[in-house]
Parts: C-alpha cells; structure tokens; sequence
C-alpha cells in the first residue's frame, strides 16, 4: 500500500467522516441499547447497582436535584475558561457545547484511525472493535479521569459495560463507513 500523502490524506478524510458519523450511533445505540445493557449488567453485578441506587443525588442550596454534567460538558466548558481567560458556561452552553465536544473528538479520532488503517492496514482487526475498545481504555478509563472531566471512576460491571459496548459500536461504525468513503475517494 503506498504512503504517499495523498493516501495518507484520504485516509484521514474517510476516517474522519467515519468518526463523525460512528458517534452519530454511538449516541442512538446508547439511547435505544444502553438501558437494556445496564439493566443486564446490573443483574451480574448486583452489589454496585445497589450501591449506586444509594448514592445520594447531588441537589442545589434549594434542595432540587441538579443535572449532572457529563464529561463532554465538562471540556466544553473547559475549552471556553481556556479561550476567555476564565469564563464558564452556563448549563444551557454546557448542554449545547458537549455534543460539540462529543462529535469533533469522534471526527479527530477517527481521522486518527484513518490514517493509521493507511500506514497500518492490521489496525483494522476485528473490524473497528479493536479501535473502539481502545478508545475506551485511552479515553474513558485513562484521560477523562486523569483530566478532571469524572468523578470518582467506579469500575463495576454495571458501571462500564454500557460505555464499553457503545465504544465497540463506535469503532465498528468508523471502520464501516471508513471503507465505503475510502472507496469512493480512491484514485
């Protein structure tokens, strides 16, 4: 396979196109699947749904229950401190600025994997699953943590097979759609 720069350049074009597009179904698999997946793993790991099930709720001076802000919202804001020089988002940003953060880190990882399936055609093993489930140890279990954007990380069957699987799911829709733009942009 060439790497020449007109490969390599396609490569990172069909990749990105495909992480945009994965992260798309990502977010509709975690909608529609993600409940189910949650439910049965709170079966095997019954002791960590209990657990959580007794957590309590994080509520404002009022006493009302306060949205959670997930990580995306978190580097959004986090982008918007770093570019203002201090200031926040409110929690109308910060919902509008996470699907923002969501899709573009999809987009740049996927030109990531784009170009490495060009120089390293066995990246594309297992048809993406590789790519997604190391997207979720790099990025959920190592940098979000390691970067402040989560709490406490609790690591229980319950609390990782819905990310997990919607990561696999990612990985298998960057390498599909990967391979259907590659092909129409070969030369």
């Amino acid at each position: 396979m060439a790497k020449n720069g007109r490969c390599v350049g396609a490569g990172m074009i069909a990749g990105a196109v495909g992480g945009l597009a994965a992260s798309w179904v990502m977010n509709a698999f975690m909608e529609s699947a993600g409940p189910k997946i949650q439910q049965a793993a709170m079966r095997l790991d019954g002791s960590a749904a209990r657990q959580k099930a007794q957590e309590p709720k994080s509520r404002n001076e009022a006493g009302h229950e306060e949205p959670q802000e997930d990580a995306t919202m978190k580097a959004a804001d986090a982008v918007v401190r770093t570019v203002t020089g201090g200031r926040h988002l409110t929690l109308e940003g910060k919902q509008k600025g996470g699907p923002v953060v969501h899709y573009a880190f999809g987009a740049l990882m996927g030109a990531l994997y784009g170009l490495t399936a060009e120089a390293m055609p066995m990246a594309k093993v297992g048809f993406g699953t590789a790519f997604g489930a190391a997207l979720f140890a790099g990025a959920d279990l190592w940098a979000v943590p390691a970067l402040g954007l989560s709490g406490a990380s609790e690591n229980s069957v319950s609390s990782l097979a819905t990310p997990f699987s919607a990561h696999l799911v990612y990985g298998v829709a960057t390498e599909g759609v990967r391979r259907l733009v590659r092909a129409a942009i070969s030369y």
